[in-house]
């Protein structure tokens, strides 16, 4: 059925990630209760990937990785599409 108890969990967690196991167990039963926040984490940090990689394309030279991630972090929390409006405007400025 592709389902892991939660000691299956932590084991592949421990062989995966470089957690000990008090660190794995902690994760493993966060994501048990809160599945939904393992899963908002994952989009955010999928849709981040995808806004660098077009910016790294479309700005080119202008692009600074270290600038992009200030950016990104400046305003703390934002839904997803108000995060790419503000990253949209922050690449119009380095044009």
């Amino acid at each position: 059925t592709g389902k892991m108890n939660r000691e299956e969990a932590i084991k592949y967690f421990l062989s995966n990630v470089a957690y000990d196991e008090a660190g794995a167990t902690a994760e493993v039963e966060r994501y048990m209760a809160m599945p939904g926040q393992a899963l908002g984490y994952k989009i955010g940090a999928l849709k981040i990937k995808e806004l660098r990689e077009k910016y790294t394309k479309e700005l080119g030279a202008k692009f600074k990785l270290s600038e992009f991630h200030d950016e990104v972090l400046s305003q703390g929390c934002l839904p997803l599409s108000v995060l790419e409006r503000k990253m949209a405007l922050w690449a119009k400025s380095k044009e």
